[in-house]
Protein backbone atom coordinates (compact mmCIF):
# COMPACT_ATOMS: atom_id res chain seq x y z
CA UNK A 1 0.00 0.00 0.00
CA UNK A 2 1.22 3.22 -0.92
CA UNK A 3 2.46 5.86 2.19
CA UNK A 4 1.52 9.47 2.65
CA UNK A 5 2.98 11.72 4.96
CA UNK A 6 0.68 14.73 6.10
CA UNK A 7 2.36 17.50 6.80
CA UNK A 8 -0.62 19.78 9.02
CA UNK A 9 -0.83 22.77 10.99
CA UNK A 10 -3.26 21.30 12.99
CA UNK A 11 -5.33 18.71 13.86
CA UNK A 12 -7.23 20.02 17.26
CA UNK A 13 -10.65 19.43 16.09
CA UNK A 14 -12.15 21.96 18.78
CA UNK A 15 -9.50 25.13 17.56
CA UNK A 16 -11.81 25.57 13.84
CA UNK A 17 -13.70 24.36 11.52
CA UNK A 18 -10.28 23.79 9.29
CA UNK A 19 -8.83 21.54 11.97
CA UNK A 20 -12.18 19.53 12.09
CA UNK A 21 -11.41 19.17 8.19
CA UNK A 22 -8.14 17.98 8.40
CA UNK A 23 -8.63 15.13 10.89
CA UNK A 24 -11.51 13.70 8.90
CA UNK A 25 -9.25 13.43 5.97
CA UNK A 26 -6.53 12.01 7.79
CA UNK A 27 -9.26 9.44 9.00
CA UNK A 28 -10.55 8.89 5.72
CA UNK A 29 -6.70 7.98 4.32
CA UNK A 30 -6.50 5.72 7.17
CA UNK A 31 -9.69 3.86 6.59
CA UNK A 32 -8.90 3.44 3.10
CA UNK A 33 -5.36 1.17 4.36
CA UNK A 34 -2.93 3.84 3.57
CA UNK A 35 0.34 3.95 5.47
CA UNK A 36 0.06 7.34 6.48
CA UNK A 37 2.43 9.70 9.44
CA UNK A 38 1.21 13.04 10.48
CA UNK A 39 3.54 15.54 11.47
CA UNK A 40 1.54 18.44 13.08
CA UNK A 41 1.92 21.78 14.47
CA UNK A 42 -1.28 22.14 17.16
CA UNK A 43 1.34 23.01 19.75
CA UNK A 44 0.29 20.30 21.62
CA UNK A 45 0.20 16.06 22.04
CA UNK A 46 -2.77 14.80 20.19
CA UNK A 47 -3.53 10.62 19.28
CA UNK A 48 -5.63 9.87 16.53
CA UNK A 49 -6.94 6.60 16.63
CA UNK A 50 -4.32 3.78 14.13
CA UNK A 51 -2.32 6.69 13.16
CA UNK A 52 0.96 7.73 14.18
CA UNK A 53 0.76 11.29 14.80
CA UNK A 54 4.62 13.36 15.47
CA UNK A 55 4.08 16.91 17.14
CA UNK A 56 6.29 19.35 15.65
CA UNK A 57 8.57 21.10 18.29
CA UNK A 58 9.00 25.10 17.73
CA UNK A 59 12.20 26.53 17.01
CA UNK A 60 13.65 28.87 19.72
CA UNK A 61 17.43 29.19 18.94
CA UNK A 62 17.00 31.47 16.30
CA UNK A 63 17.23 34.82 15.40
CA UNK A 64 13.91 34.85 13.85
CA UNK A 65 12.22 33.64 17.66
CA UNK A 66 13.86 36.36 19.04
CA UNK A 67 12.87 38.83 16.61
CA UNK A 68 9.19 37.01 16.72
CA UNK A 69 9.08 37.25 20.49
CA UNK A 70 10.98 40.82 20.61
CA UNK A 71 8.12 42.00 18.55
CA UNK A 72 5.12 40.71 20.58
CA UNK A 73 6.81 42.47 23.86
CA UNK A 74 7.36 46.07 22.22
CA UNK A 75 3.57 45.54 20.84
CA UNK A 76 2.22 44.53 24.61
CA UNK A 77 4.30 47.74 26.30
CA UNK A 78 4.03 50.48 23.83
CA UNK A 79 0.27 49.41 22.74
CA UNK A 80 1.47 49.98 19.03
CA UNK A 81 0.62 46.81 16.30
CA UNK A 82 4.15 46.56 14.41
CA UNK A 83 2.30 43.80 11.96
CA UNK A 84 1.21 46.39 9.49
CA UNK A 85 4.47 47.80 8.92
CA UNK A 86 6.40 44.36 8.87
CA UNK A 87 4.57 42.75 6.93
CA UNK A 88 4.22 45.44 4.28
CA UNK A 89 8.04 45.23 4.14
CA UNK A 90 8.63 41.28 4.92
CA UNK A 91 4.85 39.61 3.51
CA UNK A 92 4.53 37.86 6.59
CA UNK A 93 4.92 38.18 10.51
CA UNK A 94 8.69 36.79 11.97
CA UNK A 95 6.48 34.17 13.84
CA UNK A 96 5.27 32.92 10.65
CA UNK A 97 8.89 32.89 9.53
CA UNK A 98 9.91 31.03 12.39
CA UNK A 99 7.04 28.70 12.52
CA UNK A 100 7.25 27.49 8.30
CA UNK A 101 11.45 26.66 9.23
CA UNK A 102 10.56 24.58 12.46
CA UNK A 103 7.68 23.02 9.91
CA UNK A 104 10.39 22.48 7.10
CA UNK A 105 13.07 20.85 10.01
CA UNK A 106 10.17 18.26 11.06
CA UNK A 107 9.91 17.11 7.37
CA UNK A 108 13.31 16.56 6.52
CA UNK A 109 13.85 14.62 10.27
CA UNK A 110 10.58 12.48 10.23
CA UNK A 111 10.70 11.84 5.84
CA UNK A 112 10.70 7.96 5.33
CA UNK A 113 10.44 8.47 0.57
CA UNK A 114 6.58 8.50 0.99
CA UNK A 115 4.56 8.48 -2.45
CA UNK A 116 2.76 11.65 -1.42
CA UNK A 117 3.07 14.76 0.73
CA UNK A 118 0.17 16.52 1.90
CA UNK A 119 0.25 20.09 3.17
CA UNK A 120 -3.16 21.04 5.08
CA UNK A 121 -3.56 24.34 6.44
CA UNK A 122 -6.34 25.99 8.27
CA UNK A 123 -7.58 29.98 8.11
CA UNK A 124 -5.60 32.33 6.18
CA UNK A 125 -2.43 30.80 7.59
CA UNK A 126 -0.57 28.29 4.80
CA UNK A 127 2.17 28.04 7.66
CA UNK A 128 2.78 24.48 5.72
CA UNK A 129 2.40 24.91 1.92
CA UNK A 130 5.38 27.73 2.77
CA UNK A 131 7.77 25.76 4.61
CA UNK A 132 7.38 22.66 1.97
CA UNK A 133 8.69 25.77 -0.82
CA UNK A 134 11.95 25.04 1.18
CA UNK A 135 12.00 21.22 -0.13
CA UNK A 136 12.87 21.46 -3.58
CA UNK A 137 14.10 18.10 -3.44
CA UNK A 138 10.42 17.07 -2.28
CA UNK A 139 8.34 19.45 -4.87
CA UNK A 140 7.72 15.91 -7.25
CA UNK A 141 5.95 14.32 -4.45
CA UNK A 142 3.99 17.51 -2.99
CA UNK A 143 0.06 18.41 -3.07
CA UNK A 144 -0.71 21.41 -1.81
CA UNK A 145 -4.47 21.72 -0.25
CA UNK A 146 -5.89 24.71 -0.70
CA UNK A 147 -8.69 25.12 1.60
CA UNK A 148 -10.04 28.43 0.80
CA UNK A 149 -8.74 31.23 -1.43
CA UNK A 150 -5.51 33.24 -0.52
CA UNK A 151 -4.14 35.87 0.15
CA UNK A 152 -7.57 37.62 1.37
CA UNK A 153 -7.89 39.90 -1.58
CA UNK A 154 -8.46 36.66 -3.47
CA UNK A 155 -11.81 36.21 -1.81
CA UNK A 156 -15.20 36.63 -3.65
CA UNK A 157 -17.04 40.00 -1.92
CA UNK A 158 -18.26 40.76 0.81
CA UNK A 159 -15.19 39.02 2.52
CA UNK A 160 -12.49 40.36 0.20
CA UNK A 161 -10.48 42.67 1.69
CA UNK A 162 -7.16 44.37 1.45
CA UNK A 163 -4.48 41.66 3.00
CA UNK A 164 -0.97 43.35 4.72
CA UNK A 165 2.10 42.19 2.63
CA UNK A 166 0.03 41.50 -0.34
CA UNK A 167 1.90 41.85 -2.89
CA UNK A 168 4.50 39.04 -1.04
CA UNK A 169 1.87 36.66 -0.04
CA UNK A 170 1.00 36.53 -4.02
CA UNK A 171 3.99 35.81 -5.04
CA UNK A 172 4.21 33.08 -1.91
CA UNK A 173 0.94 31.62 -3.40
CA UNK A 174 2.43 31.50 -7.28
CA UNK A 175 5.32 30.11 -5.79
CA UNK A 176 3.29 27.11 -4.27
CA UNK A 177 1.05 26.78 -7.45
CA UNK A 178 4.08 26.24 -9.79
CA UNK A 179 6.16 24.45 -7.21
CA UNK A 180 3.42 21.70 -6.38
CA UNK A 181 3.35 19.24 -8.41
CA UNK A 182 0.07 18.20 -7.81
CA UNK A 183 -2.84 20.72 -5.62
CA UNK A 184 -6.26 19.52 -4.00
CA UNK A 185 -9.33 21.56 -3.53
CA UNK A 186 -12.11 20.73 -1.68
CA UNK A 187 -14.54 22.01 -4.64
CA UNK A 188 -14.46 22.48 -8.29
CA UNK A 189 -15.62 25.92 -8.24
CA UNK A 190 -12.83 26.77 -5.40
CA UNK A 191 -10.28 25.09 -8.35
CA UNK A 192 -11.44 27.05 -11.08
CA UNK A 193 -11.91 30.51 -8.40
CA UNK A 194 -8.33 30.20 -7.73
CA UNK A 195 -7.13 28.84 -11.27
CA UNK A 196 -8.00 32.06 -12.50
CA UNK A 197 -5.18 33.92 -10.72
CA UNK A 198 -2.92 30.92 -10.66
CA UNK A 199 -3.57 29.33 -13.78
CA UNK A 200 -1.37 26.27 -13.12
CA UNK A 201 -3.39 25.29 -10.16
CA UNK A 202 -6.02 24.41 -13.30
CA UNK A 203 -3.62 21.92 -14.93
CA UNK A 204 -2.31 20.29 -11.50
CA UNK A 205 -5.17 20.60 -9.29
CA UNK A 206 -7.92 17.68 -8.39
CA UNK A 207 -10.73 17.53 -6.25
CA UNK A 208 -11.00 16.16 -2.75
CA UNK A 209 -13.82 17.32 -0.77
CA UNK A 210 -14.41 17.64 2.69
CA UNK A 211 -14.79 14.39 4.50
CA UNK A 212 -16.89 12.93 7.33
CA UNK A 213 -15.53 13.46 11.03
CA UNK A 214 -15.62 9.96 12.69
CA UNK A 215 -13.71 11.26 15.51
CA UNK A 216 -16.07 11.99 18.60
CA UNK A 217 -15.62 12.36 22.32
CA UNK A 218 -17.26 9.79 24.01
CA UNK A 219 -17.62 11.30 27.52
CA UNK A 220 -19.22 14.68 25.53
CA UNK A 221 -21.81 12.31 23.86
CA UNK A 222 -22.72 11.13 27.56
CA UNK A 223 -23.79 14.18 27.90
CA UNK A 224 -27.33 15.84 27.79
CA UNK A 225 -28.81 17.62 25.04
CA UNK A 226 -29.02 21.09 25.62
CA UNK A 227 -32.07 22.45 27.14
CA UNK A 228 -32.82 25.48 24.43
CA UNK A 229 -32.93 22.15 21.96
CA UNK A 230 -36.48 20.78 22.06
CA UNK A 231 -35.95 17.56 19.56
CA UNK A 232 -40.36 17.31 19.45
CA UNK A 233 -40.59 20.56 17.76
CA UNK A 234 -40.10 21.22 13.87
CA UNK A 235 -36.73 22.69 14.25
CA UNK A 236 -34.43 24.49 11.73
CA UNK A 237 -30.72 24.65 13.14
CA UNK A 238 -27.60 26.88 11.57
CA UNK A 239 -24.64 25.31 13.18
CA UNK A 240 -21.46 27.02 12.59
CA UNK A 241 -19.75 31.09 12.91
CA UNK A 242 -21.92 33.49 11.76
CA UNK A 243 -18.98 35.62 9.89
CA UNK A 244 -20.09 39.08 8.82
CA UNK A 245 -21.16 38.17 5.64
CA UNK A 246 -23.81 35.76 7.28
CA UNK A 247 -26.06 37.71 7.79
CA UNK A 248 -29.63 36.30 9.77
CA UNK A 249 -31.45 38.84 9.59
CA UNK A 250 -33.38 37.81 6.47
CA UNK A 251 -33.90 34.24 7.35
CA UNK A 252 -35.21 35.52 11.11
CA UNK A 253 -37.61 37.64 9.37
CA UNK A 254 -38.72 34.61 7.03
CA UNK A 255 -39.53 32.42 10.34
CA UNK A 256 -41.50 34.90 12.00
CA UNK A 257 -43.35 35.48 8.90
CA UNK A 258 -43.76 31.68 8.85
CA UNK A 259 -44.60 31.72 12.32
CA UNK A 260 -47.91 34.58 11.72
CA UNK A 261 -49.15 33.22 8.73
CA UNK A 262 -49.16 29.17 10.24
CA UNK A 263 -51.46 28.43 12.46
CA UNK A 264 -50.23 26.57 15.48
CA UNK A 265 -46.70 27.14 14.20
CA UNK A 266 -45.35 29.05 16.99
CA UNK A 267 -46.07 26.46 19.40
CA UNK A 268 -44.18 23.87 17.73
CA UNK A 269 -41.40 25.31 16.10
CA UNK A 270 -38.04 27.07 16.74
CA UNK A 271 -34.88 28.67 14.87
CA UNK A 272 -32.02 27.54 16.37
CA UNK A 273 -28.32 29.21 16.10
CA UNK A 274 -25.56 26.90 17.34
CA UNK A 275 -21.93 29.08 17.44
CA UNK A 276 -20.54 32.35 17.73
CA UNK A 277 -22.51 34.94 16.46
CA UNK A 278 -19.72 37.70 15.35
CA UNK A 279 -21.16 40.85 15.06
CA UNK A 280 -25.13 39.49 15.53
CA UNK A 281 -25.47 39.02 18.79
CA UNK A 282 -28.07 42.06 19.68
CA UNK A 283 -29.75 40.60 16.51
CA UNK A 284 -30.56 36.96 17.93
CA UNK A 285 -30.78 38.03 21.50
CA UNK A 286 -33.79 40.18 20.48
CA UNK A 287 -35.36 37.82 18.11
CA UNK A 288 -38.26 36.64 19.70
CA UNK A 289 -38.58 33.72 22.43
CA UNK A 290 -38.65 30.62 19.01
CA UNK A 291 -34.97 32.13 17.96
CA UNK A 292 -32.74 30.27 20.10
CA UNK A 293 -29.10 31.01 20.27
CA UNK A 294 -26.48 28.55 22.13
CA UNK A 295 -24.67 31.76 23.37
CA UNK A 296 -21.20 30.69 21.81
CA UNK A 297 -19.20 27.52 21.30
CA UNK A 298 -20.61 24.02 21.75
CA UNK A 299 -19.06 20.93 21.31
CA UNK A 300 -18.83 19.04 17.96
CA UNK A 301 -20.26 16.19 19.38
CA UNK A 302 -23.09 17.23 20.83
CA UNK A 303 -24.02 19.69 17.45
CA UNK A 304 -23.39 16.70 15.38
CA UNK A 305 -26.16 14.71 17.80
CA UNK A 306 -28.55 17.49 17.55
CA UNK A 307 -27.52 17.93 13.47
CA UNK A 308 -28.93 14.59 13.49
CA UNK A 309 -32.03 15.00 15.30
CA UNK A 310 -33.56 18.43 13.93
CA UNK A 311 -35.85 18.45 11.20
CA UNK A 312 -33.75 20.87 8.88
CA UNK A 313 -30.26 22.09 8.61
CA UNK A 314 -29.74 25.43 7.35
CA UNK A 315 -26.72 26.38 4.83
CA UNK A 316 -26.33 30.79 5.12
CA UNK A 317 -23.96 32.15 2.81
CA UNK A 318 -22.95 35.66 2.24
CA UNK A 319 -24.84 37.72 -0.09
CA UNK A 320 -22.53 37.69 -3.28
CA UNK A 321 -22.24 36.44 -6.88
CA UNK A 322 -20.86 33.25 -6.26
CA UNK A 323 -19.60 31.16 -3.33
CA UNK A 324 -17.16 28.73 -4.13
CA UNK A 325 -16.38 27.33 -0.83
CA UNK A 326 -17.93 23.88 0.09
CA UNK A 327 -19.10 24.25 3.61
CA UNK A 328 -16.99 22.18 6.01
CA UNK A 329 -20.53 21.11 7.41
CA UNK A 330 -21.68 19.80 4.25
CA UNK A 331 -20.40 15.75 3.82
CA UNK A 332 -22.08 15.72 8.26
CA UNK A 333 -25.25 17.74 6.84
CA UNK A 334 -25.60 15.03 4.11
CA UNK A 335 -24.62 12.11 6.65
CA UNK A 336 -27.94 13.94 8.85
CA UNK A 337 -30.06 12.86 5.79
CA UNK A 338 -31.88 15.87 7.00
CA UNK A 339 -33.58 18.16 4.17
CA UNK A 340 -31.07 21.28 3.83
CA UNK A 341 -32.45 24.80 3.52
CA UNK A 342 -29.70 26.57 1.30
CA UNK A 343 -29.53 30.27 1.74
CA UNK A 344 -26.91 32.22 -0.78
CA UNK A 345 -25.82 32.66 -4.42
CA UNK A 346 -27.18 30.66 -7.05
CA UNK A 347 -23.99 30.23 -8.51
CA UNK A 348 -21.90 27.88 -5.32
CA UNK A 349 -20.83 24.42 -4.70
CA UNK A 350 -23.56 23.91 -2.89
CA UNK A 351 -25.74 24.37 -5.47
CA UNK A 352 -23.50 22.89 -7.87
CA UNK A 353 -24.08 19.67 -5.32
CA UNK A 354 -27.72 19.85 -4.51
CA UNK A 355 -28.75 20.79 -7.87
CA UNK A 356 -30.54 23.19 -9.90
CA UNK A 357 -33.82 21.50 -9.47
CA UNK A 358 -33.29 21.31 -5.74
CA UNK A 359 -36.59 22.95 -4.14
CA UNK A 360 -35.27 24.43 -1.00
CA UNK A 361 -32.91 27.42 -1.77
CA UNK A 362 -32.96 30.72 -2.30
CA UNK A 363 -30.92 34.20 -1.96
CA UNK A 364 -30.34 35.30 1.85
CA UNK A 365 -32.13 38.30 1.45
CA UNK A 366 -35.46 37.15 -0.36
CA UNK A 367 -37.85 36.81 2.48
CA UNK A 368 -41.13 35.98 0.78
CA UNK A 369 -39.16 32.99 -1.06
CA UNK A 370 -37.75 31.67 2.11
CA UNK A 371 -40.72 31.75 4.51
CA UNK A 372 -42.60 29.79 1.80
CA UNK A 373 -39.90 27.06 2.10
CA UNK A 374 -40.28 26.92 5.70
CA UNK A 375 -44.20 26.18 5.47
CA UNK A 376 -44.31 23.93 3.01
CA UNK A 377 -41.04 22.04 5.49
CA UNK A 378 -43.30 22.68 8.46
CA UNK A 379 -46.17 20.79 6.22
CA UNK A 380 -44.32 18.50 5.35
CA UNK A 381 -43.34 17.84 8.63
CA UNK A 382 -46.53 17.41 10.36
CA UNK A 383 -47.06 14.72 8.10
CA UNK A 384 -43.98 12.85 8.42
CA UNK A 385 -42.03 13.92 10.87
CA UNK A 386 -38.73 12.70 9.59
CA UNK A 387 -37.77 15.11 6.76
CA UNK A 388 -34.99 13.22 4.61
CA UNK A 389 -32.76 14.07 2.39
CA UNK A 390 -32.17 10.98 0.04
CA UNK A 391 -29.48 11.44 -1.68
CA UNK A 392 -27.38 8.71 -2.19
CA UNK A 393 -24.73 10.45 -5.24
CA UNK A 394 -24.01 13.21 -2.66
CA UNK A 395 -23.29 10.24 0.32
CA UNK A 396 -21.30 8.35 -2.35
CA UNK A 397 -19.47 11.71 -3.33
CA UNK A 398 -18.34 12.20 0.38
CA UNK A 399 -17.75 8.22 0.92
CA UNK A 400 -13.76 8.32 1.15
CA UNK A 401 -14.27 5.54 -2.00
CA UNK A 402 -14.10 8.59 -4.29
CA UNK A 403 -11.35 10.02 -2.30
CA UNK A 404 -9.37 6.57 -3.01
CA UNK A 405 -10.47 7.59 -6.54
CA UNK A 406 -9.32 11.00 -6.80
CA UNK A 407 -5.78 10.11 -4.57
CA UNK A 408 -5.06 7.01 -7.39
CA UNK A 409 -5.20 9.12 -10.45
CA UNK A 410 -1.58 11.16 -9.42
CA UNK A 411 -0.08 7.48 -7.46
Amino acid sequence: MKKILLVVESIDINDSSGSKANVALIESLHSLGYTINVLHYSRKEIHLQGVNCISIKERKSNFLYLLSRGQRVFQRICKVDLSIFLENIFGNSFTFFNDSKSISCSVKEVYKNEDLIITLSKGASFRPHHALLYLKELHSKWMAYVHDPYPLQHYPKPYQEKDKGYKFKNSFFRKVSECANYSGFPSQLLKEWMGGYYPNFLKTGIIIPHQKLTTIDAQVIKDKLPSYFDQDKFTLLHAGNLLSGRNPEFLIKAFNKFQKKTAGAEAHSSLLFIGPAGPFKKLLNEAGENVVWSQGYVSYAIVERIQNLVSVNIILEADSEISPFLPGKFPHLVKSNKKILYLGPNKSESVRLLGDEYPYKSEIYDVHKISNHIIELYHLWKKNKELKLDRENLNEYFEPSFLDRQIKRIL
